[in-house]
């Protein structure tokens, strides 16, 4: 059973910086990639960062593109979401997800973790 618990949220000012976490426990075999996606009230939810887990390749939304960095620990069996130059915009709820193999989309999610903005 795979379980990813969020944390670092919280409530910042525009140009602060914060740093997300995600602790993923389960087997890390059968994981295709890693992802942060994020839902602001009355909007859909996106797709924030992802990476690979395989090798590492980083997708990133182009609205957060030089702000904001995903990473992982391998050894830790974590990724994280370093976001800097934050805007108003940013806010939203911050999700974990993790593809797993055979899996065509994210399938395992976090309970989401509150990202608030403000200017």
């Amino acid at each position: 059973q795979v379980r990813l618990v969020e944390s670092g949220g919280g409530l910042v000012q525009a140009g602060d910086s914060l740093r997300l976490s995600c602790a993923a426990s389960g087997r890390t075999f059968s994981r295709v990639a890693m992802g942060w996606f994020r839902q602001a009230p009355g909007k859909e939810r996106e797709l924030v960062a992802s990476i690979r887990w395989s090798n590492g390749d980083k997708y990133y939304n182009d609205s957060v593109k030089d702000r904001f960095t995903i990473s992982r620990n391998l050894a830790g069996n974590a990724v994280y979401l370093q976001m800097n130059s934050q805007d108003v915009a940013d806010t939203a709820v911050y999700y974990c997800a993790e593809q797993r193999v055979g899996a065509s989309r994210y399938d395992v999610w976090g309970q989401g973790t509150q990202v608030t903005v403000s200017a």
